[in-house]
């Protein structure tokens, strides 16, 4: 490969020793073309069911995606550069922001993020030449060419990817109406499915809940002057999502703690922070007792819940008060899971209908707390590495961490998480080969046998979602 090629190598990602390779390549086959599972993401509903064609290539493959723009952003971009917070972009600004990316592209080395690109590049738009300052123009319009036709409309892209389940993240509040629109079109036949966010209004703290409270009880034609109006809001718009496929709730909060407060403590706070007169302890404790709250919705209607906990959103203010949300400066913070979740676990988890995964961005966590509470609670399930941490190193680690414990079908199968559409198949393809080459290795060792590490890489890639998330 000379230096301005740009190409991908067949056995990208798989161990080098010959003889593991070569079993690990045939593992890698085994479940290369099953089809992607994505039961958490990021991406609207709307682009399907508008199909309109992709604006260009920047809005494509770089605005929408934090992991690529953040970098950028470090190495000097700015974000208005970079078209982050931006509806559209007029061709010069798309230029602007794809000439950073190509000027750039040393910053990518050695990340997930440039064999994502990477894969994108190549084996979507059928790019030979490595970005770069030079090559800039002339990879846009090439791209932009592409998008100009039938082919590369996101339900052609869509198909071609090979999806049969795409999970998206919504507002309680919201109608659903894109999703029963995708839902009732004979032309669309894959499973575009809503997921229930939830955490705005469960934490009293965050800006704006009393309005946002008001406008899930409008939502669910339902007064929620109080307590019980508000739990009574909150069930009749899951059971919304669920009649519109929704198969789970997913938790964002800042912790995982979970201590429930009694009915007529939570109905205090309620009262006092509809009026704007909850204490920062009692908005937290509120909070704290939601977790628990949703886990008992989730046994009465059986959305599976999911959990991410440990993260500090918006955590450069300035950036939030010109970009908003999700511009990159979402930073992780140490947390744990063992003592937080066990008022909810004490509760809740020998429930037959709960379904808790449990994500971290804290890779200490896999083997001290997750794999342990995943190894004895039916309910609990170890979450695939995720943000920061869904990388060709850090998977392995979570393998080797998660599997002596809890084995491989107390996880979750693998979680893309993106807004990026056409990143799904690149990260689906890295989880399979990195499971691939870790199945090899324990064959390898004789601590599995060959015929069991086919069927572990089916299992991992195909049957832990379907089960995990009730699919």
């Amino acid at each position: 490969m000379t230096a301005t090629e740009l190409r991908l190598d067949a056995d990208r990602l798989l161990p080098p020793d010959p003889g593991v390779r070569a079993l690990a390549r045939r593992l890698y086959e085994h479940v290369a073309d099953l089809p992607i599972l994505s039961p958490h993401g990021h991406v609207d509903a709307r682009v399907l069911l508008d199909d309109a064609a992709f604006a260009d290539p920047a809005t494509l493959l770089i605005s929408p995606d934090h992991y690529v723009f953040r970098l950028l952003h470090a190495a000097g971009a700015p974000l208005s550069e970079l078209g982050v917070g931006q509806a559209a972009l007029t061709e010069s600004a798309a230029r602007t922001a794809w000439g950073w990316l190509c000027r750039r592209w040393n910053v990518f080395a050695g990340t997930p993020v440039r064999q994502w690109l990477e894969a994108e590049l190549v084996e979507i738009f059928g790019v030979s030449s490595r970005p770069s300052a030079a090559s800039a123009d002339a990879l846009y319009d090439q791209v932009a060419d592409c998008l100009s036709r039938p082919e590369f409309r996101p339900r052609a892209l869509f198909e071609r990817f090979g999806i049969e389940v795409l999970a998206t993240t919504d507002d309680p509040a919201d109608d659903l109406a894109a999703h029963a629109a995708l839902r009732d079109d004979p032309g669309f036949t894959a499973r575009v499915i809503p997921t229930f966010r939830p955490d705005r209004y469960l934490d009293p703290s965050a800006a704006g809940w009393s309005r946002a409270v008001a406008a899930l009880g409008h939502a669910a034609g339902a007064e929620v002057g109080d307590y019980r109006g508000y739990l009574a809001a909150l069930e009749d718009r899951r059971r919304h999502f669920i009649a519109q496929g929704a198969v789970s709730a997913d938790h964002g909060c800042i912790d995982a703690q979970s201590e429930p407060l009694g009915a007529a403590e939570a109905e205090r706070i309620f009262a006092a922070a509809l009026l704007g007169q909850a204490t920062a302890a009692e908005a937290t404790a509120f909070r704290r007792s939601m977790l628990s709250e949703m886990a008992r919705m989730s046994c009465d209607d059986g959305l599976v819940m999911t959990v991410h906990p440990g993260v500090l959103r918006n955590h450069h203010e300035p950036t939030f008060a010109r970009f908003g949300p999700d511009a990159g400066n979402d930073i992780g913070v140490g947390l744990e899971f063992t003592r937080a979740l066990r008022p909810l676990l004490n509760r809740y988890g020998t429930h037959p209908n709960l379904h808790l995964v449990l994500f971290t961005v804290d890779e200490t966590l896999f083997s001290r707390e997750i794999a342990p509470l995943a190894g004895f609670y039916p309910s609990v399930y170890a979450g695939a590495p995720w943000w920061f941490l869904d990388a060709p190193e850090a998977i392995r680690r979570y393998r080797a961490a998660v599997t002596e414990t809890a084995g491989f079908t107390r996880t979750s199968g693998f979680i893309d998480d993106t807004r990026a559409f056409c990143s799904i198949p690149a990260r689906h393809d890295m989880s399979r080969r990195i499971d691939a080459g870790y199945l090899a290795g324990l064959a390898a060792e004789h601590r599995i046998a060959e015929d069991e590490a086919f069927e572990i890489a089916h299992t991992l890639t195909a049957d832990n979602p379907r089960h995990v998330f009730k699919l």
